[in-house]
């Protein structure tokens, strides 16, 4: 654990902020703050690898008014070395915003998230076994011109009569925008299960490190990313395009 700050820490400190518009806020996609305007469409497809499985993802959210945006997610998967091919769970949720920036003296945006996973093909869902799982969140931080500090507690549950398990995680995010047209994303995510699968050698407890490039032009970005997770060293690859309409 010790390890996993030092690396998010010093990350940190090389990614000095640089002066930009403060009206790309609007646009900023990536930002871990960020919420699309009313009747706004942002796109996200995405593509990753990772424990020789690649990824497609495609979703869709939609701003229903300056509080609420409500999405959708699915991804299909295929697996070089197994028979974990197909399409994974449907994914439905949305984002409420209790508090905006104008709202206090501090400046403090809050949000609510929320959603439900459900069907797939059963060599795919996450957890493998899950026909549905379910989760809420709170996210707080803080956006300025240059920065964004943000940071995410989210609970998920899976419930199954004999291998039910319930997830919190937290992450805390950095996000710069270091020039007019380029972001770097740290963050990191420590899971903590309420119990490990003993009797299928599954570890839930995790700790991820993520960072992510982006480049802006005009309403879409190209996001490249790697993330690492210290317990099992494994790492993962992967780029999205995020198109808002």
């Amino acid at each position: 654990m010790r390890k996993f700050l030092s690396v998010f820490l010093l990350l940190g400190i090389m990614a000095m902020p640089m002066h930009v518009r403060a009206n790309d806020l609007a646009t900023d996609t990536s930002d871990p703050l960020f919420l699309q305007g009313i009747e706004e469409v942002l796109s996200t497809s995405s593509i990753s690898y990772w424990d020789h499985i690649a990824g497609v993802g495609q979703s869709l959210s939609y701003g229903m008014n300056n509080r609420l945006a409500i999405g959708a997610n699915v991804r299909y998967q295929h697996d070089f070395n197994g028979p974990e091919d197909g399409f994974a769970a449907i994914d439905l949720g949305g984002v409420y915003r209790m508090g905006n920036a104008d709202d206090n003296d501090s400046h403090i945006i809050s949000d609510v998230l929320f959603g439900f996973k459900f069907g797939g093909s059963h060599r795919v869902r996450t957890p493998d076994y899950a026909d549905s799982t379910y989760y809420v969140g709170l996210r707080m931080g803080r956006q300025w011109a240059g920065v964004t500090l943000a940071a995410t507690v989210k609970s998920t549950w899976v419930f199954d009569d004999e291998r039910g398990v319930a997830f919190l995680d937290f992450t805390p995010e950095a996000y710069f925008r270091t020039a007019p047209d380029w972001r770097v994303g740290l963050g990191l995510t420590v899971r903590k299960a309420t119990h490990n699968d003993l009797k299928y050698g599954i570890d839930y407890d995790q700790e991820w490190l993520h960072l992510k490039l982006v480049r802006q032009y005009g309403r879409t970005q190209y996001v490249g990313h790697v993330d690492y997770e210290f317990e099992s060293d494994d790492a993962q690859v992967g780029a999205r395009v995020n198109i808002l309409f």
